[in-house]
């Protein structure tokens, strides 16, 4: 088990910075941040000169607790077969994670679990290149409001399951692939934003939306191979 902490010190001391490249299968990594303006990179990482945050391998357990504001986590994920828990309290963090983006493990049979509870984040997790997220089990749940939630999965027997509670949120969807995608929104709160289209190269995908509140714009697009569209 590889286990990282880092907790901030009082607002005198520089942020705080972790930086991870593991390779190898069978990795079980943990890590904890307390405090604000923390960063986990990886990708768009700037501060420090810093990059990484590059996991490589299959059968990968991933534990990410950020505790705080204006806090980010930047990073790819190459593996197959990995189970992930990111968990964000506070507001205004980032989140952009990519998995597999270079089809090099393949993204299949991945469990992705995201729990954000605050206000005026932004999060971005795209999953897959060309239909490789077989069996995908993706869950969020958000808390708040003018929350940003964006995502990208090539399906294949993919599951994405959203619940949203709270004012002014914006949600955008993109499930490209094989077939057999499944999404389900359940939201409650006023003036929300949704962009949401499943476009499999085949058929046989669901697509279920409860919604709750006053005000706000709705596209939803379903397409399987037929011609082109948009709202």
């Amino acid at each position: 088990m590889l286990v990282i902490g880092s907790l901030s010190l009082p607002s005198h001391a520089a942020d705080n910075e972790i930086y991870v490249d593991q390779a190898g299968s069978t990795a079980n990594i943990d890590i904890e941040q307390l405090g604000n303006s923390n960063l986990i990179g990886g990708l768009l990482s700037t501060a420090g000169s810093m990059n990484a945050l590059d996991l490589d391998g299959s059968n990968l357990t991933l534990d990410i607790n950020q505790i705080g504001n204006s806090n980010k986590f930047f990073g790819d994920i190459y593996g197959t077969s990995v189970t992930s828990f990111f968990e964000f309290d506070g507001d205004s963090n980032t989140f952009t994670i990519q998995v597999d983006p270079t089809n090099t493990y393949s993204a299949d049979s991945g469990n992705y679990f995201v729990d954000v509870t605050g206000n005026s984040n932004s999060f971005t997790l795209n999953v897959g290149t060309a239909a490789l997220s077989d069996t995908l089990d993706l869950d969020w749940i958000i808390n708040g409001s003018g929350n940003s939630i964006t995502s990208s999965i090539d399906i294949d027997q993919a599951t994405n399951y959203v619940d949203i509670d709270g004012d002014n949120n914006t949600l955008t969807y993109d499930g490209d692939g094989a077939a057999q995608g499944y999404f389900w929104l359940d939201q409650t709160g006023n003036s929300r934003t949704f962009n949401i289209q499943q476009q499999s190269t085949t058929d046989n995908d669901y697509l279920k939306i409860i919604s709750s509140g006053g005000s706000g714009t709705m596209c939803i697009i379903q397409n399987d191979s037929g011609g082109s569209t948009s709202c």
